[in-house]
């Protein structure tokens, strides 16, 4: 590590904790968690959790160009340290007691002639080992291997290379190197090569970077370049170097060492540092002069030298560690991931973590997966019991309702909302409002406006004629306006309020509320039909149930002093506190009981209310003038919200499609929006883009899930509701010559509704024959049995009379037609007449083709038939 006048850092190779400031001396730091005991009063901050603490000094060292630490445990704190005047020598920072310590700190090695120390390396493996690298000099060489166990050398040293501290000590300074490479030329770099620690050195001389074999020290492989500075090999790719020059950084690989591999964008300022990461395989930082910016590159792919030159992919970013201040250098963290100190000019230092950019990965069962670092991280949805159904995502809640058949239930349509769960109201809604629509009032739409399956109470009320009739209910004096027609009765069809038939009874309607608890909502129904002697009834039957509210005895008991004079003590109380009851049913009673004729908007825009239950209402109170008005502006606001229970007003026409747009925009359910556009809509809805989008992406969401049987009988669904969308046909006989296909897919006939029967294979020998490809004429194959060209019709199969043919005729076409199909052996490639190999193949087990001895019918799982002889 190359230092000058600026500040650099080393860190330790064995202490994970401490690492060294050089400059103009060495300091030693420790770093730890900022407040501990170990960290010292008047340790330097380095980030919001950790700080650094001074462990020793040492200013013995003048000149210094570059540092290297020792790479073993012991001696411990031993540096190597390159000077000006090209000497190397060993120091150490705090004291040791170890003797080889002792024996070692001072020493220094001499070269011949006096230049600059560019770099120093220490061997790995061979920790005696040191090599430098030195400025060019005619007569001397640039790269010097030092054995620091060597004893000193004999020669007496020269007064010219007297060290620059202070006198010379004879008995440690070391003249004679183990190994001289380089001669007349520079070394600015150097590092050993992890594919041989012991004997292999990677050296950036003059305009070449150079791999010299100390087996062989004559013979040097070399690559002329300017990148020579920085030379770095990546720790997790030791085939994989890093260079520099100027602002470009050259990455190269030894295995093909021609060229480099790729070169990372040009940087507008000199570069000053390059390092791998220790952590991260292919994480590579750079530093420029004057820039308080490191860039990271993280190379994804390995490089591969042989066959197509293809550059891996390389993900560049920048980190700013300071805000202000400019970085002189920075050091990777050497177990830490991801993590560097980083110093400026002036001293001031920083512990700074690299975050990792985090990749998703969402699974189509609504895990969710996240990479950061070396970590992997899994998210899943919680499915245990206590999950409330509200809280599960929309593609688990698709999931399973994909599980139990949900849609597919098309006698009783209804049910697919219990199938959904039976805990959404607005799909409970949906399906009674389309089992009404599909069965109910089936009959009575038909004979009405048409088509069924568009119809809905907006469409209902277009064609309605007026008919008012006032009806006075129990023992009340004054009358009330009360509407009905054969439209407003078939909408409260619609609406579930009444079944099919002349006469108006919602008896059956309250019975069933009454059944599933729902008493509020029925005892409302019933004051709507002006039946207040009812409600009381089932207000009470409520009350006295297993789990019933008492306070339904109450409201009953309010019911049953109602009187319709308007300046009433129980008008006036009714109306101030109907607005503190919670139950929205109870509220829209005593609303309905205290309103003025015609204007009953607290009941109808009560949005608590289901909004069947309000158009029923409407149907019957509000005349011919108010209740298209209401329709139109409630449908909006559906459509709007996206409510599915809009879907009774509008229908599944292009309003519905509207409607369910906004429900899938809110929601993503495009399950339901499927299953609701093939269950109701005629085929101009189907059309609609949109509805198409909404299918084809539930469809590709039961292939993610690998639900392929469901997906298929999805698709069995759609065609019987959807005939447009039956497929088309994809596997074809293609010719052996020109590879088009035998049948006349070329021609602008579609395939659809095309058999072989096209091409002369229909089983009548009238119609016409085709036993030649039609695109390029060329004759088809012959069957190996009747020898006549695929395409002729069978006449009769080998070993069945005519009698038994023309008994057959009139028993299965299908049959004679599957008699005329191609067949072969995807083995021996041998084939014939369906009916024919199925006859021959009875009798026998090897091909019908003479000196062919395949087994072809055994081959198949279906043709594990046993000749008739072998039984």
């Amino acid at each position: 590590m190359s230092s000058g006048y600026k500040p650099d850092i080393l860190w330790s190779p064995h202490h994970a904790d401490r690492y060294v400031i050089c400059d103009t001396e060495l300091s030693l730091y420790r770093i730890g968690p900022a407040g501990s005991s170990e960290t010292k009063a008047g340790a330097l901050p380095l980030s919001e959790e950790t700080a650094a603490t001074l462990l020793a000094i040492n200013s013995d060292t003048p000149y210094m160009k570059c540092v290297a630490w020792y790479p073993k445990q012991e001696p411990e704190c031993l540096l190597a340290v390159g000077q000006a005047n090209g000497r190397v020598v060993l120091t150490s920072l705090g004291q040791s007691h170890n003797s080889k310590c002792k024996e070692l700190v001072g020493k220094e090695f001499v070269p011949k002639h006096a230049r600059q120390c560019n770099t120093l390396a220490w061997n790995p493996v061979d920790s005696n080992w040191l090599a430098a690298g030195l400025d060019k000099h005619r007569a001397d060489f640039s790269v010097l291997i030092w054995d620091i166990s060597s004893k000193f050398s004999p020669e007496a040293v020269p007064a010219e290379k007297v060290r620059l501290s202070g006198d010379v000590d004879s008995g440690l300074v070391v003249t004679k190197p183990l190994y001289e490479l380089g001669q007349n030329d520079a070394c600015l770099s150097l590092c050993w090569l992890p594919r041989d620690h012991q004997k292999l050195l990677l050296a950036g001389m003059h305009r070449n970077l150079a791999i010299f074999d100390l087996r062989n020290t004559s013979q040097k492989t070399f690559v002329n370049t300017k990148a020579i500075q920085g030379v770095t090999v990546d720790p997790h790719f030791q085939d994989r170097v890093a260079s520099f020059f100027e602002g470009q950084v050259a990455i190269w690989d030894l295995r093909k060492f021609e060229k480099p591999v790729f070169t990372l964008t040009e940087q507008p300022k000199p570069l000053t540092k390059v390092a791998w990461c220790p952590t991260r395989m292919g994480l590579l930082a750079t530093l420029t002069r004057d820039s308080n910016i490191i860039r990271l590159y993280d190379m994804q792919h390995t490089p591969m030298p042989f066959g197509d030159e293809v550059e891996p992919t390389i993900i560049e970013r920048s980190v700013q560690p300071c805000s202000e201040s400019i970085i002189s250098s920075f050091a990777w963290h050497p177990s830490a991931q991801n993590r560097m100190v980083v110093v400026s000019p002036n001293r001031v230092m920083n512990d700074f973590t690299v975050f990792e950019r985090i990749s998703l990965a969402w699974s189509s069962t609504t895990a969710l997966m996240w990479a950061c670092g070396r970590h992997l991280y899994e998210c899943t949805e919680d499915a245990g019991q206590g999950v409330a159904a509200a809280e599960k995502d929309i593609a688990t809640k698709m999931r399973e309702r994909a599980q139990s058949h949900y849609g597919h239930d098309t006698v009783q349509v209804w049910r697919n909302h219990v199938l959904a769960g039976g805990d959404d109201p607005q799909l409970r809604s949906l399906w009674y409002t389309l089992h009404y629509i599909l069965h109910c009032s089936a009959a009575a739409l038909q004979e009405t406006i048409g088509p069924f399956k568009a119809y809905s109470v907006k469409v209902i009320l277009e064609c309605t004629t007026e008919t008012r009739r006032c009806w006075s209910g129990s023992d009340r004096q004054t009358d009330v306006p009360w509407y009905h027609s054969e439209e407003r009765s078939l909408a409260l069809q619609l609406c579930g309020w009444i079944s099919r038939g002349p006469d108006i009874d919602v008896e059956p309607f309250l019975k069933s509320l009454e059944q599933e608890g729902e008493w509020e909502r029925a005892a409302a129904v019933a004051l709507f039909n002006l039946d207040i002697r009812r409600a009381i009834q089932i207000l009470n039957k409520g009350a006295s149930a297993e789990k019933g509210d008492l306070n339904l005895n109450v409201v009953a008991m309010a019911l049953s002093g109602y009187t319709d004079e308007k300046n009433s003590l129980w008008r006036e109380m009714c109306s101030s506190l109907r607005l503190q009851l919670k139950k929205p049913y109870l509220c829209v009673m005593f609303a309905f009981l205290t309103s003025e004729p015609g204007a009953y908007d607290a009941v109808l825009y009560e949005s608590r209310v289901a909004v069947r239950d309000r158009v029923a209402f409407a149907c019957m109170f509000l005349n011919d003038a108010q209740l298209p008005r209401y329709i139109d502006k409630l449908a909006n606001e559906m459509k709007e919200a996206g409510n599915l229970e809009g879907i009774l007003l509008t229908g599944l026409t292009k309003d519905g499609v509207d409607l369910m747009e906004s429900y899938v925009d809110q929601t993503g359910d495009v399950q339901t929006a499927s299953f609701c556009m093939l269950k109701g809509s005629p085929g101009e809805v189907l059309k609609d883009p949109r509805v198409q989008c909404w299918i084809e992406n539930y469809r590709n969401l039961l292939d993610a899930w690998r639900f392929w049987h469901k997906r298929a009988e999805f698709d069995i669904h759609r065609s019987k509701l959807d005939s447009s969308s039956k497929p088309l046909a994809q596997v074809f006989v293609s010719c052996n010559f020109c590879g088009k296909s035998i049948s006349y897919s070329c021609s602008a006939m579609p395939h659809q509704g095309r058999g072989f029967s096209q091409y002369g294979v229909s089983g009548s020998p009238t119609k016409s024959k085709v036993t030649s490809c039609p695109g390029c004429r060329k004759p088809l194959p012959r069957c190996a049995l009747c020898l006549m060209n695929m395409g002729t019709p069978v006449s009769s199969c080998p070993g069945t009379g005519k009698a038994d043919e023309k008994a057959d005729l009139t028993r299965d076409k299908k049959l004679a037609q599957f008699n005329n199909w191609f067949t072969w052996c995807h083995n021996c490639r041998h084939g014939g007449h369906a009916g024919h190999m199925l006859s021959w193949f009875r009798d026998h087990s090897e091909c019908p083709v003479s000196a062919c001895t395949c087994k072809c019918m055994q081959l198949d799982t279906t043709g594990n038939l046993v000749p008739s002889d072998s039984v």
